[in-house]
C-alpha cells in the first residue's frame, strides 16, 4: 500500500503534504499514514489525535507518522500516544533523509524505543529554505501552490505558529520564477504563491527584494501564466512595486486575503499586531482605487482576551468598512506559552457567539458581492466538474466543463453561496 496523508490546517500544510507524499514513496515507506497536523488551535490539535485514534483502530496494521506544527510544538505529547509510530518535525518533513531515516527506523527488527520516536530538531536553528518543485503535481491541475516563504519573525501575543515554523526566511527570486516556468509548461494555469508570512518575503536574502519584485520578476519571465495569485498577506507590509502589479497587471487576479484579526485599536496593541483599524481600511480604499473591482478577504479572532462587546462591535462593522467579501474567522483558542493565554479571558459562551455573529455578517458580505456580479461576464477557472473560480475566487457552478479551462462565462443569478452560468 501506498503513503496516505490527512492534512490538518492552512493552505501551506496542503502544498507541504504534496512534498511529504513525494518524499515518503521515494523512500520506500509504503503502508503508512502521516498526519500533517496543525498547532492554530486547541481545537486542531485535539482533531489530529483523535484522527489517530481513529485511523489506529480502522488500519491497525499501517504505520502512524505525525508532522507539522502540532508535532514541533509538542512532540513527546505525539510520541506517547500508543498509536504513533514516529514525530517527524516540521523542516524535516520537507527532506528526503528524515523519510528514508523513518523507512530506516520501521524495518523488520530496528526496533526504536518510544524515546527514539522522535526526530525533531530546533526549528529556530534552521536559516535558509530550498525550492520544493512538485513533480508529483498532476499534469494540468487547475491549481497550484508554489511555497516562496516559510517561518515569521513577529510574535503576535495569540500566536504559537513561530515556534512551529521558525523565523523567516525566503526561496530565491530565480528559484522561484524557475519553479513557476515549470509548472506553467506542465499545463497549470493558475499558481499560488504561498508563505506563512508572505509579504516578509526577502528580507533574509541578499539585496532583501520584497514580494512586489517578486511577482513583477514572475510575471515578466513567464508570459505563458494565465493566472498568478497570492495566498494571505499583512497589509501593513505590502510594498510599492506589488501595489503597481495590482494596478497594472491583470493577470495577479484581483482577491487579496489580509491577516486583520481586528478591528479595534486596543486589542491589535495588545495582539501586538502593527496597523491599526485605519490603517485596514486606508489600505482597502487605496488598492480599490487601483483596482475598482477587487476582492478582500480577512482573518478575524473572536473573543481575543479583554475583548468587551463594544470592541467585539467594531470587528464587525470592518466587514462593512473595508467591504470584506470572504471571512475566516477564528474563535479565539488560548495556547499554552503564548503572552494571550495570561491575559483575562473572555467568556466560552460569548466567543462562541461573537463567531457565529463574524460568521453571519460573512456570508451576508459574501451574497451581497454574488448579486452585483449578475450580468457580468468573468473568466472562470474550471477547477472540477461542478465548480469553478472567478478572477475574485468566487465560486461558480459549472456542468461539462474541461478542468483546468479558463472560460468567459456570462454570470446569470446565485444561490447564496456560488455563482450560476
Amino acid at each position: 500500500m501506498s503513503v496516505d496523508i490527512i492534512t490538518f490546517g492552512c493552505r501551506l500544510n496542503a502544498f507541504e503534504s504534496e512534498v511529504i507524499a513525494r518524499e515518503a514513496e521515494r523512500a520506500g515507506l509504503s503502508d503508512t499514514v502521516v498526519v500533517n497536523s496543525c498547532a492554530v488551535t486547541n481545537e486542531a490539535v485535539a482533531q489530529a489525535r483523535q484522527s489517530i485514534r481513529r485511523l489506529k483502530r480502522e488500519r491497525p496494521n499501517s504505520r502512524i507518522v505525525v508532522t507539522g506544527c502540532a508535532a514541533q510544538t509538542q512532540a513527546k505529547m505525539f510520541a506517547d500516544m500508543v498509536e504513533v509510530d514516529r514525530v517527524v518535525g516540521n523542516d524535516e518533513k520537507m527532506r528526503g533523509e528524515a523519510w528514508r531515516a523513518t523507512r530506516a527506523a520501521f524495518d523488520p527488527g530496528f526496533g526504536i524505543e518510544s524515546s527514539e520516536k522522535i526526530a525533531v530538531a530546533d526549528i529556530m536553528a534552521v536559516k535558509e529554505m530550498a525550492p520544493h518543485l512538485l513533480d508529483g503535481f498532476k499534469a494540468g491541475l487547475p491549481r497550484v501552490f508554489v511555497q516562496v516563504q516559510n517561518g515569521c519573525d513577529h510574535r503576535c501575543t495569540f500566536c504559537i505558529i513561530p515556534y512551529g515554523r521558525g523565523n523567516s526566511r525566503s526561496v530565491p527570486m530565480g528559484a522561484v520564477v524557475e519553479q513557476v516556468q515549470a509548472l506553467t509548461e506542465r499545463g497549470h494555469a493558475e499558481i499560488v504563491l504561498t508563505g506563512v508570512d508572505l509579504t516578509s518575503y526577502g528580507a533574509d536574502l541578499p539585496g532583501t527584494p520584497k514580494l512586489g519584485q517578486l511577482t513583477k520578476q514572475i510575471l515578466r519571465h513567464v508570459p505563458e501564466l494565465k493566472r498568478l495569485r497570492i495566498s494571505s498577506i499583512d497589509s501593513i507590509e505590502v510594498d510599492r512595486d506589488l501595489l503597481d502589479v495590482i494596478a497594472n497587471d491583470e493577470r495577479l487576479m484581483p482577491h487579496l486575503h489580509l491577516s486583520l484579526q481586528s478591528g479595534d485599536d486596543m486589542i491589535l496593541k495588545r495582539m501586538k499586531r502593527r496597523h491599526s483599524r485605519q490603517d485596514a481600511i486606508e489600505f482597502c480604499a487605496q488598492v480599490r482605487r487601483l483596482r475598482p473591482d477587487i476582492s478582500f478577504g480577512a482573518d478575524i479572532i473572536a473573543g481575543f482576551p479583554t475583548e468587551t462587546e463594544e470592541m467585539f462591535a467594531r470587528s464587525l462593522d470592518l466587514v462593512e468598512e473595508c467591504d470584506l467579501t470572504f471571512l475566516h474567522v477564528f474563535p479565539y483558542s488560548k495556547r499554552p506559552g503564548t503572552p494571550a493565554a495570561r491575559m483575562p479571558q473572555v467568556a466560552g459562551e460569548a466567543i462562541k457567539s461573537r463567531a457565529k455573529r463574524l460568521r453571519d455578517g460573512g456570508e451576508a458580505a459574501l451574497r451581497r458581492r454574488l448579486a452585483a456580479e449578475v450580468g457580468s461576464t468573468r473568466q472562470v477557472l474550471i477547477e472540477s466538474a461542478t465548480q469553478g473560480r472567478t478572477e475574485h475566487f468566487l465560486p461558480v457552478a459549472t456542468s461539462g466543463e474541461k478542468p483546468g479551462a479558463v472560460l468567459p462565462l456570462a454570470i446569470k443569478g446565485h444561490d447564496g453561496a456560488r455563482l450560476m452560468v
